[in-house]
């Protein structure tokens, strides 16, 4: 387990900083006293919970060099897999503070002396209050471990942790009057226009009688002239007159 940004990176980070915060009412934490050796810088991160192997190599191989930029991730640091002075310092503040948490939870006869380092006697600490929390007694102070640890410093230092309570559903602080709502006045209706008087109609005026047209005066008839008497002729029979 170690401090690096993944997935739940935010929790994760909180959970490694925040340890800070528990001691440090109460505590004050010493600079680092020198280098470490690299066996000293290996028990380091292995007591932490980074996967690397405990021996006085060089922290030069694969496996080392990749533990130490977990660890520098984790923290902010500059990630390049050297063991350099700000990397020393923060590894150096984190074991003194995780002794001094150990000092106040597990209260050994023996009090830890918050140094940089890993030995013996925090390890055996560490099993101490693995043991209390009912967690593996393994001697490593992984992730799950220190965030226990964390919270029971909380709790030995500040009293309980306050259980959050619930959110109380918001109650008037007297009871409300309830008041019949006034109704509304019905609007008076406007009053409908009276209709405007239909204008009678003018009578249309009688049309004149048309003058009963004069009877053409019938035409005389034309006098049927007298014939003219046909001349006496010779000797034949005398035609009658025409009329």
């Amino acid at each position: 387990m170690w401090c690096g940004f993944g997935k739940s990176s935010i929790s994760i980070v909180t959970a490694c900083l925040v340890t800070a915060t528990v001691v440090s009412s109460s505590a004050s934490f010493a600079a680092r006293q020198r280098n470490y050796t690299p066996q000293e810088f290996r028990s380091v991160l292995h007591g932490l919970g980074y996967k690397i192997t405990v021996n006085n190599s060089p922290l030069t191989d694969n496996e080392a060099k990749q533990a130490i930029r977990e660890f520098q991730k984790g923290y902010k640091l500059g990630v390049d897999g050297i063991a350099g002075p700000k990397t020393q310092d923060w590894a150096a503040q984190i074991m003194q503070i995780l002794q001094a948490n150990l000092n106040v939870v597990v209260k050994p006869t023996k009090p830890l002396p918050r140094d940089q380092f890993y030995g013996p006697q925090t390890e055996a600490a560490v099993k101490e209050a693995q043991k209390k929390f009912q967690l593996k007694e393994t001697g490593i102070a992984d992730l799950v471990f220190r965030q226990k640890l964390n919270a029971e410093a909380k709790s030995a230092i500040g009293g309980a942790e306050p259980k959050p309570s619930p959110t109380p559903t918001a109650k008037p602080t007297t009871k409300p009057r309830t008041t019949t709502p006034s109704p509304s006045p019905s609007p008076s209706p406007s009053p409908s226009p009276s209709p405007s008087p239909s204008p009678s109609p003018s009578p249309s005026p009688s049309p004149s009688p048309s003058p009963s047209p004069s009877p053409s005066p019938s035409p005389s008839p034309s006098p049927s002239p007298s014939p003219s008497p046909s001349p006496t002729a010779s000797p034949s029979p005398t035609s009658s007159p025409t009329r």
